[in-house]
């Protein structure tokens, strides 16, 4: 990957900006200037550098590059071996114990091998920055740090502060615990003064909190004190399960947005994922005054049974609201418009309600309000001049989109935000780029060998099967020759 982007000009395409104005050209030109975007019109430039290389692309859809708000990079290794089951079970019987068997050096680091495969997936749907929500000590915060830096993406990595739990009548055994002397805040610090700002400002440093479930309240506040003091990003799961809002009544004698400002964790650069079981006359006001963002994950609430969080909601109450895949285990998939199509028609169904949250506002969720979730509003999450070079492109030519075309549209035809997020998903994805580079091109990623990247994933979550003594159940009553 070159270090100097230089110029392209794209043309003859749709852009959807998700700008102020949130306009869509329906054939526009966007010309990109080393890292940046310098004009995006239906209009050409008036002056084109020399040099610039021209890519005519008719029949497609440029949208900003997608933020997926809440990622657990390291668990690509282990989709598909916790399937079925309960929130409780599938981290205490499963996730856990497969985590806290990851191990190995260099290029055979499992967390490193994990983070390549987890980016791949990512940049080849349209994916060009994610919020890591839990890096463990197993995982290795220099393995993934490494990855997003030869890979091209952008990150702001989670680096997990982790509390023994005190309340033995919860019944949670976690594994990593072997490793809680790494997982302090002290190592937080010391992660990032040594990788925030790094990558030309593509990795950032955040700090991640699991599930409060009876660790001391002065400990979250310890995390959120350290943190505010160096204006550091904090995520936490919260309110997930079904159990955790009486947990957390029972253990704290609050609800988790109480919690939450008790300990100094709420406020503009905080993410809290799921938030599916909220006392929402106590919890939402605290929310929106706080400006703290929620990431909504839906597949992987579902597919847990943990809920559904009451996102229409939040965002008619003024809460950002962003959108995350969450892991692999727990959603199969990394890809963000698959997401996006889930959150656009789940909240009409839940609440029978038609004018619930739409195509529109998960597209929103998934690139300006997650860049906002993340302090990066001003550099990524729409298309417009001055902002960083971060997009995605479509091609909808072909018989699952028909007979959509722009000309069509301008008649009267479908809203090219919909057919994005109700037709398409991560296979359409065409080109991405980051920072002005492109990392994929024709479907095909530049950045990484893939199926190096895949060969390697098989043989690390086999060894990681072999130290855990994890494997996948099979399903009763169906036959496997």
């Amino acid at each position: 990957m070159s270090d100097s982007p230089g110029s392209i000009l794209l043309r003859d395409v749709t852009v959807i900006t998700v700008d102020a104005r949130r306009r869509v050209i329906l054939n526009g030109f966007i010309l990109i200037q080393d890292d940046r975007i310098t004009h995006v019109s239906s209009k050409s430039p008036d002056q084109i550098p020399e040099g610039v290389r021209v890519l005519s692309l008719p029949g497609r859809i440029v949208i900003p590059g997608l933020i997926n708000s809440h990622a657990h990079l390291a668990q690509s290794l282990l989709r598909g071996l916790a399937e079925d089951l309960p929130l409780h079970s599938w981290l205490c019987d499963r996730i856990w114990p497969l985590e806290a068997a990851y191990g190995g050096e260099g290029d055979a680091a499992d967390g490193y091998i994990a983070a390549r495969l987890t980016i791949a997936e990512m940049l080849l749907s349209g994916t060009t920055c994610f919020l890591e929500a839990m890096l463990t000590h197993g995982s290795g915060f220099a393995n993934v740090a490494r990855a997003v830096s030869e890979m091209g993406i952008r990150a702001c990595l989670g680096k997990l502060v982790k509390f023994v739990e005190t309340n033995p009548a919860l019944e949670i055994a976690d594994a990593r615990d072997k490793d809680v002397d790494h997982m302090s805040i002290p190592s937080l610090l010391s992660a990032h003064s040594e990788f925030h700002g790094t990558c030309n400002d593509r990795i950032h440093v955040w700090a991640a909190c699991g599930t409060p479930r009876g660790a001391p309240l002065s400990s979250f506040a310890a995390v959120g004190k350290a943190c505010k003091q160096r204006d550091i990003g904090i995520t936490m799961h919260c309110a997930e399960a079904p159990r955790d809002l009486p947990i957390l009544r029972e253990v704290y004698g609050q609800t988790p947005m109480q919690f939450c400002r008790a300990a100094e964790l709420a406020g503009p650069k905080t993410v809290l994922a799921h938030m599916c079981h909220l006392d929402m006359d106590i919890d939402l006001p605290i929310l929106r005054e706080s400006q703290t963002t929620v990431a909504h994950n839906p597949t992987s609430n579902l597919k847990l049974a943990s809920g559904i969080a009451k996102a229409s909601r939040m965002l008619k109450d003024g809460v950002n609201v962003a959108l995350g895949t969450d892991g692999a285990p727990c959603n199969n998939s990394y890809d963000m418009l698959r997401e996006m199509h889930l959150a656009s028609i789940l909240h009409k169904g839940s609440l029978r309600e038609a004018s619930s949250i739409g195509a529109h506002d998960a597209l929103e969720m998934a690139t300006i309000r997650g860049a906002k979730a993340l302090g990066l509003e001003a550099e990524v999450g729409s298309l417009e001049p001055g902002k960083k070079a971060d997009l995605a492109v479509l091609d909808v030519r072909g018989s699952w989109a028909a007979p959509w075309t722009p000309d069509l549209f301008s008649q009267g035809g479908a809203d090219p935000v919909s057919l994005v997020v109700g037709s398409c998903t991560g296979r359409d994805v065409t080109h991405v780029m980051v920072d002005g580079r492109m990392l994929v091109e024709d479907g095909r990623l530049l950045v990484a060998d893939e199926r190096t990247i895949i060969q390697s994933a098989r043989q690390a979550v086999a060894g990681i099967q072999e130290r855990s003594g994890v494997k996948a159940s099979r399903k009763e009553g169906w036959e496997y020759e």
